[in-house]
């Protein structure tokens, strides 16, 4: 497997991704609010009340629970991303960083070569030239 793809994560993880996608949705406060009138209008159905806040705690605590353990494992999971993402941006910078020192030795060589030039334009302005160079 390369160092670049992500690895597929197995079928809980996956879950758990979906879960923690869907719980800030529309369509989830729509559901959790169809499900709270529906189990508070079994009281117009002959339920007890007592019975119903029972069946409806414990039916909550079991979800918050859950939701609780499929958040945490998307932190983590996103973590474990950040962490990557962070060891990459290091190799970058230190690559950055290499070619900033590169392009520090190029201008240096450049500015070299600027002076030679400059110096052998001074030295045509001291009576150099081609006319003057004994011909062999």
């Amino acid at each position: 497997m390369e160092k670049n793809q992500p690895k597929k994560p197995f079928s809980l993880q996956r879950i758990a991704i979906r879960a923690t996608r869907s719980i800030g949705s529309p369509e989830s406060i729509l559901l959790h609010t169809l499900f709270f009138i529906v189990i508070f209008s079994l009281s117009f159905f002959g339920w007890n009340f007592n019975d119903i806040l029972l069946f409806l705690t414990t039916i909550v605590s079991l979800e918050a629970i859950y939701l609780a353990i499929f958040i945490q494992m998307t932190v983590n999971m996103n973590t474990r991303r950040l962490r990557e993402v962070s060891r990459d941006v290091e190799e970058i910078q230190e690559d950055v960083e290499e070619i900033q020192e590169d392009v520090g030795e190029i201008q240096e060589d450049v500015e070299e070569l600027q002076e030679d030039v400059e110096g052998i334009t001074e030295d045509d302005g001291k009576g150099f030239s081609s006319e003057t160079l004994p011909l062999n």
